[in-house]
Protein backbone atom coordinates (compact mmCIF):
# COMPACT_ATOMS: atom_id res chain seq x y z
CA UNK A 1 0.00 0.00 0.00
CA UNK A 2 1.07 3.34 -0.88
CA UNK A 3 0.95 6.75 1.19
CA UNK A 4 -1.80 9.35 0.90
CA UNK A 5 -0.66 12.11 -1.18
CA UNK A 6 -3.05 14.48 1.19
CA UNK A 7 -1.94 14.35 4.59
CA UNK A 8 -2.03 16.68 7.20
CA UNK A 9 1.80 18.90 8.28
CA UNK A 10 3.35 16.45 11.33
CA UNK A 11 5.99 17.57 13.70
CA UNK A 12 8.82 16.89 11.25
CA UNK A 13 7.41 17.57 7.62
CA UNK A 14 10.50 18.20 5.47
CA UNK A 15 10.78 21.00 3.54
CA UNK A 16 10.81 18.56 0.30
CA UNK A 17 12.23 15.33 1.81
CA UNK A 18 15.30 13.94 3.98
CA UNK A 19 16.18 11.73 0.96
CA UNK A 20 18.12 12.69 -2.21
CA UNK A 21 21.30 11.59 0.13
CA UNK A 22 24.01 10.25 -1.50
CA UNK A 23 26.16 7.07 -0.21
CA UNK A 24 29.00 9.18 1.87
CA UNK A 25 26.40 9.27 4.66
CA UNK A 26 26.18 5.83 5.09
CA UNK A 27 29.59 5.29 6.63
CA UNK A 28 29.87 8.70 8.30
CA UNK A 29 27.00 9.30 10.21
CA UNK A 30 25.30 6.20 10.52
CA UNK A 31 28.26 3.75 10.93
CA UNK A 32 30.62 6.21 12.85
CA UNK A 33 30.50 4.49 16.45
CA UNK A 34 30.97 6.30 19.05
CA UNK A 35 33.98 7.27 18.52
CA UNK A 36 33.69 8.68 15.82
CA UNK A 37 31.10 10.30 16.31
CA UNK A 38 31.95 11.64 19.70
CA UNK A 39 35.49 12.69 18.92
CA UNK A 40 37.82 13.35 21.90
CA UNK A 41 34.67 12.02 24.72
CA UNK A 42 34.44 9.59 27.25
CA UNK A 43 35.23 6.02 26.69
CA UNK A 44 32.94 4.26 25.42
CA UNK A 45 31.18 1.57 28.28
CA UNK A 46 31.64 -1.65 27.36
CA UNK A 47 29.10 -4.72 28.34
CA UNK A 48 30.23 -8.05 29.66
CA UNK A 49 27.60 -10.47 27.47
CA UNK A 50 28.73 -13.08 24.95
CA UNK A 51 31.09 -11.37 22.31
CA UNK A 52 30.02 -12.32 19.08
CA UNK A 53 31.66 -11.61 15.59
CA UNK A 54 28.84 -9.99 13.22
CA UNK A 55 28.21 -8.30 9.80
CA UNK A 56 26.75 -4.70 10.45
CA UNK A 57 25.27 -2.41 7.89
CA UNK A 58 28.73 -0.45 7.07
CA UNK A 59 29.87 -3.46 4.95
CA UNK A 60 32.21 -4.05 7.58
CA UNK A 61 33.28 -7.11 10.16
CA UNK A 62 32.94 -6.11 13.87
CA UNK A 63 34.10 -7.59 17.03
CA UNK A 64 31.47 -6.00 19.45
CA UNK A 65 30.41 -7.17 22.77
CA UNK A 66 27.11 -7.10 23.00
CA UNK A 67 23.77 -9.64 22.76
CA UNK A 68 24.32 -12.90 20.60
CA UNK A 69 22.47 -12.95 17.61
CA UNK A 70 22.56 -15.07 14.33
CA UNK A 71 25.86 -14.75 12.20
CA UNK A 72 24.06 -16.03 9.38
CA UNK A 73 23.02 -12.67 7.32
CA UNK A 74 24.51 -10.75 4.55
CA UNK A 75 25.63 -7.28 3.80
CA UNK A 76 24.07 -5.11 1.93
CA UNK A 77 25.25 -3.22 -1.30
CA UNK A 78 26.74 0.57 -0.58
CA UNK A 79 24.97 1.58 -3.69
CA UNK A 80 21.71 2.88 -3.04
CA UNK A 81 18.63 3.25 -5.39
CA UNK A 82 14.81 4.12 -5.15
CA UNK A 83 14.25 0.45 -4.04
CA UNK A 84 14.97 -1.50 -0.84
CA UNK A 85 14.62 -4.84 -0.12
CA UNK A 86 14.38 -6.66 3.30
CA UNK A 87 14.70 -10.26 3.63
CA UNK A 88 13.04 -10.79 7.57
CA UNK A 89 14.89 -13.87 9.32
CA UNK A 90 12.67 -17.14 9.22
CA UNK A 91 10.41 -18.10 11.95
CA UNK A 92 9.63 -15.15 13.51
CA UNK A 93 7.02 -14.72 16.30
CA UNK A 94 4.85 -12.05 18.25
CA UNK A 95 5.36 -12.31 22.40
CA UNK A 96 2.72 -14.46 22.54
CA UNK A 97 3.70 -17.08 19.36
CA UNK A 98 1.79 -15.64 16.76
CA UNK A 99 4.10 -16.33 13.68
CA UNK A 100 5.40 -12.75 12.11
CA UNK A 101 5.78 -11.73 8.39
CA UNK A 102 6.46 -9.48 6.03
CA UNK A 103 2.62 -8.96 5.49
CA UNK A 104 2.79 -7.65 9.59
CA UNK A 105 5.46 -5.03 8.60
CA UNK A 106 3.52 -3.75 5.78
CA UNK A 107 0.19 -3.97 8.04
CA UNK A 108 2.13 -2.09 10.97
CA UNK A 109 3.29 0.54 8.64
CA UNK A 110 -0.03 0.92 7.13
CA UNK A 111 -1.71 2.03 10.02
CA UNK A 112 1.56 5.05 11.11
CA UNK A 113 0.24 6.10 7.46
CA UNK A 114 -3.37 5.89 8.10
CA UNK A 115 -3.06 7.51 11.41
CA UNK A 116 -0.60 9.95 10.80
CA UNK A 117 0.40 10.61 14.01
CA UNK A 118 3.44 12.71 15.34
CA UNK A 119 6.23 10.35 13.86
CA UNK A 120 4.56 9.37 10.76
CA UNK A 121 7.20 11.95 8.61
CA UNK A 122 9.48 8.83 9.58
CA UNK A 123 7.26 7.05 6.95
CA UNK A 124 4.95 9.80 4.52
CA UNK A 125 8.15 11.75 4.08
CA UNK A 126 10.35 8.87 2.69
CA UNK A 127 8.20 6.14 0.84
CA UNK A 128 6.26 6.40 -2.11
CA UNK A 129 4.88 2.79 -1.13
CA UNK A 130 5.39 -0.37 0.81
CA UNK A 131 4.71 -4.12 -0.01
CA UNK A 132 4.84 -7.62 1.10
CA UNK A 133 6.90 -9.38 -1.80
CA UNK A 134 6.19 -12.83 -0.06
CA UNK A 135 5.91 -14.00 3.65
CA UNK A 136 9.27 -12.78 3.95
CA UNK A 137 10.23 -9.79 1.64
CA UNK A 138 9.19 -6.02 2.23
CA UNK A 139 9.51 -4.18 -1.02
CA UNK A 140 10.18 -0.58 -0.13
CA UNK A 141 9.95 2.40 -2.82
CA UNK A 142 11.55 5.74 -1.64
CA UNK A 143 10.63 9.71 -3.11
CA UNK A 144 14.13 9.82 -3.69
CA UNK A 145 17.25 7.47 -2.93
CA UNK A 146 18.28 7.99 0.99
CA UNK A 147 21.39 6.26 2.31
CA UNK A 148 20.87 5.98 5.86
CA UNK A 149 17.33 4.35 5.37
CA UNK A 150 18.64 1.54 7.26
CA UNK A 151 18.99 4.28 10.11
CA UNK A 152 14.87 4.43 9.86
CA UNK A 153 14.47 0.99 9.83
CA UNK A 154 15.57 1.35 13.70
CA UNK A 155 12.74 4.14 14.38
CA UNK A 156 9.91 2.82 16.05
CA UNK A 157 7.37 3.66 13.92
CA UNK A 158 8.60 1.07 11.31
CA UNK A 159 8.53 -1.68 14.16
CA UNK A 160 5.56 -4.53 13.55
CA UNK A 161 2.96 -4.64 16.28
CA UNK A 162 0.79 -7.60 17.05
CA UNK A 163 -2.40 -7.64 15.35
CA UNK A 164 -4.62 -6.60 18.17
CA UNK A 165 -3.52 -3.41 17.64
CA UNK A 166 -6.71 -1.44 16.67
CA UNK A 167 -5.73 -1.15 12.27
CA UNK A 168 -6.67 2.71 11.62
CA UNK A 169 -6.49 4.31 15.21
CA UNK A 170 -4.49 5.00 18.32
CA UNK A 171 -4.20 2.42 20.59
CA UNK A 172 -1.97 4.27 23.32
CA UNK A 173 -2.82 1.62 26.10
CA UNK A 174 -2.40 -1.61 23.72
CA UNK A 175 -0.34 -3.86 25.83
CA UNK A 176 0.63 -6.46 23.21
CA UNK A 177 3.86 -5.32 22.14
CA UNK A 178 5.59 -7.11 19.35
CA UNK A 179 8.28 -8.99 18.78
CA UNK A 180 10.77 -7.86 21.36
CA UNK A 181 13.19 -9.54 23.88
CA UNK A 182 10.31 -8.22 26.76
CA UNK A 183 6.52 -8.68 26.68
CA UNK A 184 4.34 -6.64 29.04
CA UNK A 185 2.29 -8.75 31.69
CA UNK A 186 0.85 -5.38 33.40
CA UNK A 187 0.94 -1.71 33.12
CA UNK A 188 -0.54 1.14 35.49
CA UNK A 189 -0.47 3.94 33.69
CA UNK A 190 2.26 6.70 36.29
CA UNK A 191 2.92 3.82 38.61
CA UNK A 192 4.17 0.58 37.18
CA UNK A 193 5.17 -1.34 33.64
CA UNK A 194 5.91 -4.84 34.42
CA UNK A 195 8.16 -6.86 31.66
CA UNK A 196 8.52 -10.85 31.33
CA UNK A 197 11.13 -12.36 29.18
CA UNK A 198 9.55 -13.26 25.40
CA UNK A 199 10.73 -17.04 24.66
CA UNK A 200 9.84 -16.45 21.19
CA UNK A 201 12.44 -13.46 20.53
CA UNK A 202 15.07 -14.31 17.78
CA UNK A 203 17.87 -13.40 19.93
CA UNK A 204 17.02 -15.69 22.72
CA UNK A 205 15.30 -15.40 26.29
CA UNK A 206 17.32 -12.43 28.44
CA UNK A 207 19.12 -13.35 31.41
CA UNK A 208 16.71 -11.74 33.36
CA UNK A 209 13.07 -13.32 33.26
CA UNK A 210 11.32 -10.05 34.47
CA UNK A 211 11.77 -6.25 34.11
CA UNK A 212 9.39 -3.96 36.32
CA UNK A 213 9.98 0.24 36.10
CA UNK A 214 8.94 2.35 38.53
CA UNK A 215 7.62 5.60 37.82
CA UNK A 216 8.14 7.92 40.31
CA UNK A 217 6.86 11.86 41.35
CA UNK A 218 10.37 13.59 41.20
CA UNK A 219 14.44 12.90 40.91
CA UNK A 220 14.27 13.10 45.20
CA UNK A 221 11.95 10.00 45.63
CA UNK A 222 13.81 8.14 42.90
CA UNK A 223 16.89 8.82 45.02
CA UNK A 224 15.48 7.94 47.83
CA UNK A 225 14.63 4.29 46.44
CA UNK A 226 17.48 3.59 44.93
CA UNK A 227 19.33 3.94 48.23
CA UNK A 228 16.77 1.99 50.19
CA UNK A 229 17.15 -0.66 48.13
CA UNK A 230 13.59 -0.35 46.53
CA UNK A 231 14.89 0.32 43.14
CA UNK A 232 18.00 -1.83 41.75
CA UNK A 233 18.65 1.32 38.83
CA UNK A 234 17.90 4.63 38.93
CA UNK A 235 17.64 5.79 35.75
CA UNK A 236 15.84 9.24 33.70
CA UNK A 237 16.53 11.82 35.51
CA UNK A 238 18.05 12.67 38.67
CA UNK A 239 19.34 15.78 39.32
CA UNK A 240 23.43 16.79 39.60
CA UNK A 241 23.30 17.37 42.64
CA UNK A 242 21.85 13.35 43.06
CA UNK A 243 24.81 11.91 40.92
CA UNK A 244 27.15 13.95 43.21
CA UNK A 245 26.19 12.30 46.29
CA UNK A 246 25.55 8.77 44.97
CA UNK A 247 29.06 9.03 43.78
CA UNK A 248 30.55 8.65 47.10
CA UNK A 249 27.68 6.21 48.74
CA UNK A 250 29.21 2.46 49.10
CA UNK A 251 27.09 0.17 47.20
CA UNK A 252 26.10 1.88 44.66
CA UNK A 253 27.65 2.77 41.07
CA UNK A 254 27.41 5.78 38.53
CA UNK A 255 27.83 5.20 34.96
CA UNK A 256 28.67 8.34 32.35
CA UNK A 257 28.83 8.39 29.01
CA UNK A 258 28.52 11.04 26.07
CA UNK A 259 25.06 12.27 25.30
CA UNK A 260 23.47 13.36 21.98
CA UNK A 261 21.03 15.78 23.96
CA UNK A 262 20.32 19.35 23.37
CA UNK A 263 19.28 22.11 25.23
CA UNK A 264 18.41 25.30 23.83
CA UNK A 265 15.74 28.67 23.17
CA UNK A 266 13.24 29.19 21.03
CA UNK A 267 12.59 32.95 20.20
CA UNK A 268 9.33 32.81 17.99
CA UNK A 269 10.66 35.80 15.00
CA UNK A 270 6.51 35.51 14.66
CA UNK A 271 5.62 36.96 17.90
CA UNK A 272 7.52 40.09 18.95
CA UNK A 273 9.62 41.81 20.64
CA UNK A 274 11.65 38.24 19.15
CA UNK A 275 10.48 39.41 15.40
CA UNK A 276 13.09 42.12 15.64
CA UNK A 277 16.43 40.78 15.20
CA UNK A 278 18.50 42.66 17.90
CA UNK A 279 16.47 41.80 20.74
CA UNK A 280 17.19 37.59 19.78
CA UNK A 281 20.93 39.01 19.30
CA UNK A 282 21.32 40.39 22.67
CA UNK A 283 20.02 37.74 24.61
CA UNK A 284 22.16 35.23 22.59
CA UNK A 285 24.55 37.16 23.59
CA UNK A 286 23.85 37.80 27.38
CA UNK A 287 23.88 34.30 27.79
CA UNK A 288 26.68 32.53 30.44
CA UNK A 289 26.48 29.21 28.98
CA UNK A 290 29.57 28.05 31.59
CA UNK A 291 26.97 28.96 34.60
CA UNK A 292 24.48 27.32 33.51
CA UNK A 293 26.56 23.83 32.93
CA UNK A 294 28.58 24.53 36.50
CA UNK A 295 26.09 25.79 38.92
CA UNK A 296 22.82 24.18 37.41
CA UNK A 297 23.61 21.07 36.01
CA UNK A 298 26.59 20.92 37.98
CA UNK A 299 29.13 19.73 35.24
CA UNK A 300 27.02 16.91 33.76
CA UNK A 301 25.81 19.56 30.50
CA UNK A 302 28.78 21.29 29.38
CA UNK A 303 28.77 24.55 27.17
CA UNK A 304 26.75 24.50 23.77
CA UNK A 305 27.76 26.97 20.55
CA UNK A 306 25.78 25.01 17.49
CA UNK A 307 22.65 23.12 17.76
CA UNK A 308 25.30 20.17 15.90
CA UNK A 309 26.50 18.44 19.32
CA UNK A 310 30.13 18.69 19.98
CA UNK A 311 31.91 15.30 18.87
CA UNK A 312 29.65 15.14 15.84
CA UNK A 313 31.32 15.80 11.95
CA UNK A 314 30.93 19.32 11.01
CA UNK A 315 30.40 21.10 14.17
CA UNK A 316 31.44 24.67 14.73
CA UNK A 317 30.87 26.68 17.92
CA UNK A 318 29.59 29.57 15.02
CA UNK A 319 27.36 31.10 18.11
CA UNK A 320 30.45 31.70 20.70
CA UNK A 321 32.68 33.22 17.29
CA UNK A 322 29.39 35.77 16.86
CA UNK A 323 28.59 36.69 20.26
CA UNK A 324 30.86 35.03 22.65
CA UNK A 325 30.12 34.76 26.45
CA UNK A 326 28.17 36.53 28.50
CA UNK A 327 28.66 39.52 26.21
CA UNK A 328 26.39 42.15 28.20
CA UNK A 329 27.94 45.48 26.56
CA UNK A 330 26.99 44.16 22.42
CA UNK A 331 23.39 42.60 24.62
CA UNK A 332 22.65 46.08 26.06
CA UNK A 333 24.29 48.25 22.48
CA UNK A 334 22.15 46.00 20.47
CA UNK A 335 18.85 46.60 23.05
CA UNK A 336 19.62 50.48 22.60
CA UNK A 337 19.33 50.19 19.09
CA UNK A 338 16.02 48.43 19.34
CA UNK A 339 14.71 51.90 21.40
CA UNK A 340 14.73 50.15 24.48
CA UNK A 341 16.29 52.31 27.77
CA UNK A 342 16.43 51.86 31.66
CA UNK A 343 12.98 54.18 31.48
CA UNK A 344 11.37 51.90 28.61
CA UNK A 345 12.53 48.22 29.25
CA UNK A 346 12.01 45.48 26.83
CA UNK A 347 9.73 42.91 29.34
CA UNK A 348 9.56 39.72 28.35
CA UNK A 349 7.94 36.13 29.50
CA UNK A 350 10.26 33.11 29.73
CA UNK A 351 8.33 29.41 29.49
CA UNK A 352 9.72 26.54 30.78
CA UNK A 353 8.24 22.60 31.79
CA UNK A 354 8.68 22.41 35.10
CA UNK A 355 9.04 18.48 34.74
CA UNK A 356 9.92 16.86 31.29
CA UNK A 357 13.50 17.78 31.18
CA UNK A 358 14.47 17.36 34.82
CA UNK A 359 14.03 19.05 38.04
CA UNK A 360 16.25 21.26 37.64
CA UNK A 361 14.38 23.08 34.60
CA UNK A 362 13.02 25.60 36.97
CA UNK A 363 16.70 26.28 37.90
CA UNK A 364 17.53 27.02 34.59
CA UNK A 365 14.73 28.79 33.74
CA UNK A 366 15.78 31.35 36.38
CA UNK A 367 19.31 31.63 36.08
CA UNK A 368 18.30 32.63 32.52
CA UNK A 369 16.23 35.07 33.78
CA UNK A 370 19.02 36.68 36.04
CA UNK A 371 21.58 36.95 33.26
CA UNK A 372 19.36 38.64 30.90
CA UNK A 373 17.81 40.98 34.12
CA UNK A 374 22.08 41.74 34.37
CA UNK A 375 21.74 43.59 31.26
CA UNK A 376 20.18 46.76 32.52
CA UNK A 377 17.17 47.06 30.90
CA UNK A 378 15.39 43.90 31.01
CA UNK A 379 12.87 42.50 32.90
CA UNK A 380 11.70 38.68 32.45
CA UNK A 381 8.82 37.09 34.10
CA UNK A 382 9.07 33.40 34.57
CA UNK A 383 5.88 31.15 33.35
CA UNK A 384 5.08 27.35 33.31
CA UNK A 385 3.02 24.36 31.93
CA UNK A 386 3.27 21.12 32.19
CA UNK A 387 4.61 19.24 28.84
CA UNK A 388 1.48 17.86 26.98
CA UNK A 389 0.34 21.90 27.34
CA UNK A 390 3.30 23.69 26.63
CA UNK A 391 3.61 22.01 23.07
CA UNK A 392 -0.27 22.74 22.50
CA UNK A 393 0.93 26.14 23.43
CA UNK A 394 4.11 26.12 21.16
CA UNK A 395 2.41 24.76 18.43
CA UNK A 396 -0.47 26.88 18.10
CA UNK A 397 2.74 30.40 18.56
CA UNK A 398 1.47 31.52 22.13
CA UNK A 399 4.63 31.35 23.46
CA UNK A 400 7.60 33.77 22.53
CA UNK A 401 10.54 32.48 24.19
CA UNK A 402 10.51 28.83 25.46
CA UNK A 403 13.07 25.95 26.83
CA UNK A 404 13.27 23.70 24.90
CA UNK A 405 15.20 20.16 24.14
CA UNK A 406 16.25 17.60 21.63
CA UNK A 407 17.15 14.21 21.48
CA UNK A 408 18.58 12.23 18.19
CA UNK A 409 16.43 10.15 15.75
CA UNK A 410 19.07 9.26 13.58
CA UNK A 411 22.71 9.98 13.42
CA UNK A 412 23.62 12.86 11.41
CA UNK A 413 23.60 17.02 11.45
CA UNK A 414 20.58 16.42 9.43
CA UNK A 415 18.83 15.60 12.47
CA UNK A 416 19.71 18.75 14.42
CA UNK A 417 18.89 20.89 12.25
CA UNK A 418 15.89 20.19 9.47
CA UNK A 419 13.62 19.42 11.68
CA UNK A 420 13.35 22.95 13.34
CA UNK A 421 13.03 25.36 10.21
CA UNK A 422 10.36 26.09 7.81
CA UNK A 423 7.29 23.86 7.48
CA UNK A 424 9.22 21.57 8.98
CA UNK A 425 9.49 23.41 12.32
CA UNK A 426 5.89 23.51 12.58
CA UNK A 427 5.74 21.53 15.90
CA UNK A 428 7.87 24.65 17.02
CA UNK A 429 4.90 26.99 15.96
CA UNK A 430 7.29 27.71 12.61
CA UNK A 431 9.41 29.81 14.68
CA UNK A 432 12.10 29.63 12.23
CA UNK A 433 11.25 30.71 9.15
CA UNK A 434 14.20 31.05 6.19
CA UNK A 435 14.10 30.55 2.53
CA UNK A 436 18.43 31.13 2.46
CA UNK A 437 18.32 28.33 4.87
CA UNK A 438 15.60 25.73 3.61
CA UNK A 439 17.68 25.70 0.60
CA UNK A 440 21.09 24.86 1.86
CA UNK A 441 19.57 22.25 4.25
CA UNK A 442 17.99 20.72 0.78
CA UNK A 443 21.74 20.65 -0.61
CA UNK A 444 23.62 19.47 2.41
CA UNK A 445 21.48 16.11 2.32
CA UNK A 446 22.20 15.64 -1.61
CA UNK A 447 25.95 15.61 -1.38
CA UNK A 448 27.52 12.58 -1.64
CA UNK A 449 30.88 13.28 1.01
CA UNK A 450 31.26 14.56 4.20
CA UNK A 451 33.73 17.27 3.15
CA UNK A 452 31.01 18.86 0.51
CA UNK A 453 28.18 18.01 3.48
CA UNK A 454 30.92 19.78 6.04
CA UNK A 455 31.15 23.17 4.50
CA UNK A 456 27.41 23.59 4.07
CA UNK A 457 26.66 22.58 7.79
CA UNK A 458 29.57 24.96 8.65
CA UNK A 459 28.13 27.85 6.73
CA UNK A 460 24.41 26.45 8.07
CA UNK A 461 25.47 26.84 11.76
CA UNK A 462 26.86 30.39 11.10
CA UNK A 463 23.89 31.59 9.38
CA UNK A 464 21.81 29.89 12.35
CA UNK A 465 23.95 32.10 14.91
CA UNK A 466 23.18 35.40 12.84
CA UNK A 467 19.67 35.00 12.94
CA UNK A 468 19.77 33.61 16.55
CA UNK A 469 15.95 32.20 16.53
CA UNK A 470 16.91 28.37 18.04
CA UNK A 471 19.73 29.28 20.78
CA UNK A 472 21.81 26.21 21.99
CA UNK A 473 23.55 26.66 25.12
CA UNK A 474 24.37 23.40 26.82
CA UNK A 475 25.00 19.50 25.76
CA UNK A 476 24.03 16.58 28.07
CA UNK A 477 26.08 13.55 29.32
CA UNK A 478 24.36 10.47 30.12
CA UNK A 479 24.65 9.15 34.25
CA UNK A 480 22.66 6.08 35.57
CA UNK A 481 23.10 4.73 38.97
CA UNK A 482 22.78 1.58 40.37
CA UNK A 483 23.46 -1.11 42.67
CA UNK A 484 26.23 -2.82 43.00
CA UNK A 485 25.54 -6.74 41.86
CA UNK A 486 24.16 -5.32 38.59
CA UNK A 487 25.58 -6.02 34.95
CA UNK A 488 25.71 -5.50 31.57
CA UNK A 489 24.31 -1.49 31.89
CA UNK A 490 25.17 -0.58 28.31
CA UNK A 491 24.94 3.96 27.73
CA UNK A 492 25.36 5.10 23.78
CA UNK A 493 24.50 8.60 22.09
CA UNK A 494 21.03 6.75 21.15
CA UNK A 495 19.68 7.13 24.42
CA UNK A 496 18.15 3.90 24.58
CA UNK A 497 18.57 1.70 27.81
CA UNK A 498 18.53 -1.78 26.64
CA UNK A 499 16.98 -4.03 29.65
CA UNK A 500 17.95 -7.19 27.88
CA UNK A 501 21.52 -6.84 28.22
CA UNK A 502 21.24 -6.14 31.94
CA UNK A 503 20.95 -8.57 35.24
CA UNK A 504 21.83 -9.05 38.88
CA UNK A 505 24.16 -11.28 40.50
CA UNK A 506 22.80 -12.28 44.12
CA UNK A 507 24.38 -15.12 46.09
CA UNK A 508 26.11 -16.52 43.20
CA UNK A 509 23.45 -16.66 40.60
CA UNK A 510 21.60 -14.55 38.55
CA UNK A 511 18.51 -12.75 40.43
CA UNK A 512 14.97 -12.99 38.33
CA UNK A 513 14.08 -9.60 38.16
CA UNK A 514 15.48 -5.96 38.15
CA UNK A 515 13.74 -3.42 39.00
CA UNK A 516 14.60 0.24 37.45
CA UNK A 517 13.29 3.38 38.75
CA UNK A 518 12.76 6.51 36.87
CA UNK A 519 10.82 9.95 36.75
CA UNK A 520 10.19 9.84 33.25
CA UNK A 521 6.74 8.68 31.62
CA UNK A 522 5.22 6.58 28.87
CA UNK A 523 3.00 8.53 27.14
CA UNK A 524 1.59 6.19 24.26
CA UNK A 525 2.48 2.39 23.55
CA UNK A 526 1.61 3.04 20.29
CA UNK A 527 4.20 3.26 17.75
CA UNK A 528 2.52 5.26 15.88
CA UNK A 529 1.76 8.07 17.72
CA UNK A 530 4.49 7.70 20.37
CA UNK A 531 7.53 10.25 20.18
CA UNK A 532 9.04 10.85 23.07
CA UNK A 533 12.26 9.19 24.10
CA UNK A 534 11.64 7.41 27.46
CA UNK A 535 8.34 5.68 25.63
CA UNK A 536 10.89 4.81 22.61
CA UNK A 537 12.52 3.09 24.86
CA UNK A 538 10.39 1.04 26.61
CA UNK A 539 9.41 0.11 22.66
CA UNK A 540 12.40 -1.09 21.98
CA UNK A 541 12.47 -3.11 24.90
CA UNK A 542 8.48 -4.62 23.57
CA UNK A 543 9.11 -4.50 19.91
CA UNK A 544 12.37 -5.31 17.35
CA UNK A 545 13.10 -3.31 14.08
CA UNK A 546 14.35 -4.66 10.84
CA UNK A 547 17.80 -2.51 12.03
CA UNK A 548 18.48 -1.89 15.33
CA UNK A 549 21.97 0.21 16.85
CA UNK A 550 24.57 -1.96 18.33
CA UNK A 551 24.62 -1.15 21.78
CA UNK A 552 27.74 0.79 23.29
CA UNK A 553 28.04 2.53 19.49
CA UNK A 554 26.15 4.55 16.85
CA UNK A 555 26.95 0.90 14.27
CA UNK A 556 23.82 -0.40 12.92
CA UNK A 557 22.70 -4.17 12.58
CA UNK A 558 20.31 -6.52 11.56
CA UNK A 559 17.65 -7.01 13.97
CA UNK A 560 14.11 -9.10 12.26
CA UNK A 561 15.66 -8.64 9.25
CA UNK A 562 18.11 -10.91 7.41
CA UNK A 563 19.61 -9.08 4.70
CA UNK A 564 18.24 -5.77 3.11
CA UNK A 565 19.76 -4.28 0.08
CA UNK A 566 19.52 -1.30 -2.64
CA UNK A 567 18.07 -2.03 -6.02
Amino acid sequence: MGADEKRKLTRREALTTAGKVAAGIIVAGIAGGVAGYFAGSATTPTTTVTETRRETIATTITSTKTVTVSPTITVPSPAIGKEYIVRLRPSLYFADGTPLTAHDVVRSIDRVAKIEGDPAWFVLDFLDDWKALDDNTVKFTLKEPVAFFPALLAVPTYFPVHPAYKPDEIDSDQTAGGAGPYKIIKWTRDVELVLEANPHWFAGMPKTKQVIVKFYKDATALRMALEAGEVDIAWRTLRPTDIQDLKKKEGIEVLEAPGGAIRYIVFNMHIPPFDDPRVRKALAAALDRKAICEKVYLGTYEPLYSMVPMGMWSHKDSFKEKYGDRNLELARKLLEEAGYSSSNKLKIELWYTPTHYGDTEVDVATMIKQQWEEIGIVEVELKSAEWTTYLDYTRNRMLGASLYGWYPDYIDPDDYTSPFVNEAGRWLGNAYVSEELGKLLVEARIKTSIEERTILYERIQDIWAEDAVIVPFAQGKLEIAYRKGVKGVVLDPTLLLRYWLIYKEEGGRIADRIIIGVTDKVTDLDPANAYDFFTWEVLNNIMTGMMRYIPGTTELEFGLAASCSFV
